[in-house]
């Protein structure tokens, strides 16, 4: 076991009788995969094991189905997004700069780039979750949905998007996707539910859905084909 996993400047030793039975439950992955699952707890089910969110007013504030924030928690520097934006629409200072920055740089191709969503207070993600749970039932509504304290829009750094014209649904089909696959990074952004990733993530692919994570970040995250669950797991920026 040790001979094979210690490589991994990752591994856990801690964890080490975890990596085991994970893998003796997914003996197709990769070791370098088992590590960085049971890093992010998924050997646990979604909700039964949680803790409160890490990198709480970082731009690597790290939310997910076993990380929280709680019911007060409401990010500094928040501020309306003045362009290429639905009404009222908050982000953190840093990452409203960026998105403003990248929307121009869009425009210049001719492309719209719309911010849909980005800050939900708790309440308000409570109220959306609960509209989409009693639709759909429990076990549908959380492949979509996060719980409240549990959704990265609390964070203020995710946000949702469109073109004007499709529905932010069809984001992928559009031109500005296909551009914002090529250029989110550069500006601080990621895809943050990606196509393929949905057991890593614990939610299905979101096209429209990207978070700031500061541009060193999300190019290390572009280029080696990462999920933000994946870097925290193989990083050292996880901090309880």
């Amino acid at each position: 076991m040790e001979a094979n996993y210690i490589k991994y400047t990752f591994y856990d030793k801690t964890r080490e009788e975890r990596y085991k039975k994970y893998q003796e439950k997914n003996p197709n992955l990769k070791d370098i995969d088992i590590i960085t699952r049971v890093n992010l707890d998924l050997d646990f089910p979604p909700f039964s094991k949680t803790s409160l969110a890490y990198n709480i007013g970082s731009p690597l504030v790290f939310v997910n189905k076993y990380h929280y924030l709680q019911e007060n928690y409401v990010p500094e520097s928040l501020e309306t997004v003045e362009i290429c934006s639905a009404s009222n629409k908050l982000l953190v200072k840093e990452a409203k700069v960026a998105f403003e920055e990248l929307c121009k740089e869009a425009k210049k191709e001719n492309l719209k780039i719309r911010l849909v969503s980005s800050y939900r207070s708790y309440e308000y993600q409570q109220n959306l979750y609960n509209s989409y749970k009693e639709k759909d039932g429990e076990q549908m509504a959380d492949t979509y949905s996060a719980r409240a304290g549990f959704s990265e829009h609390q964070t203020g750094l995710s946000m949702d998007i469109d073109n004007e014209v499709t529905t932010f649904e069809n984001f992928e089909e559009t031109k500005e996707f296909e551009w914002m696959q090529n250029n989110a990074h550069h500006y601080g952004f990621i895809l943050r539910y990606p196509k393929g990733k949905e057991e890593v993530t614990g939610y299905t692919y979101e096209s429209w859905h990207y978070r700031y994570v500061g541009k060193s970040v999300a190019t290390y995250i572009k280029e080696n084909d990462l999920t933000l669950d994946e870097y925290i797991a193989r990083s050292d920026t996880k901090k309880e």
